[in-house]
């Protein structure tokens, strides 16, 4: 797992409207990079709500907030109409990015033992280094969260 202090891993993703983006992109600004494991579940569409119902907060901090996971460019599109999410959704089909940031873990479900995305948070200075993580997130409130470290 990436630590606070450290640099930031560099990546390149394809966007949900079909485009590339880089870390690199966002050199000179803060970004909120958050890893969650499936998009339209019900923790997700929490979380990523509460991220689009707190955006001016972030904006007003000069933050970036982009969300990854390993689904497809496909159903990044659908989940962000269907909520009308303001910020980009990268995918992670490969979850090699998930895997540089350390979030991609052995997990446990109904009995059943399976890879994913443990949902976490990385604050990303404009020098590209992790100023803060939040580990096994709960989507409830965490925007607000993460909005007051921005402030505070």
């Amino acid at each position: 797992m990436i630590k606070e202090g450290e640099s930031a891993p560099g990546f390149t993703l394809a966007t949900d409207n079909g485009g590339r983006v880089s870390l690199e992109d966002f050199k000179g600004k803060k970004v909120v990079l958050y890893f969650y494991p499936k998009d339209d579940t019900p923790g997700c569409t929490t979380q990523a709500c509460d991220f689009r119902d707190s955006l001016s907060r972030f904006d007003d901090s000069g933050a970036v907030v982009l969300g990854v996971s390993p689904d497809p460019v496909d159903s990044h599109r659908k989940f962000k109409e269907k909520y009308d999410l303001t910020f980009p959704l990268l995918a992670d089909e490969d979850h090699s990015v998930a895997e540089r940031y350390g979030v991609w873990k052995k997990k446990k479900m109904f009995g059943r033992t399976f890879w994913g995305v443990e949902r976490t948070t990385f604050l990303i200075d404009e020098e590209g280094r992790v100023r803060k993580v939040w580990n096994r997130v709960r989507p409830k409130g965490h925007a607000e969260e993460v909005a007051e470290a921005l402030t505070g």
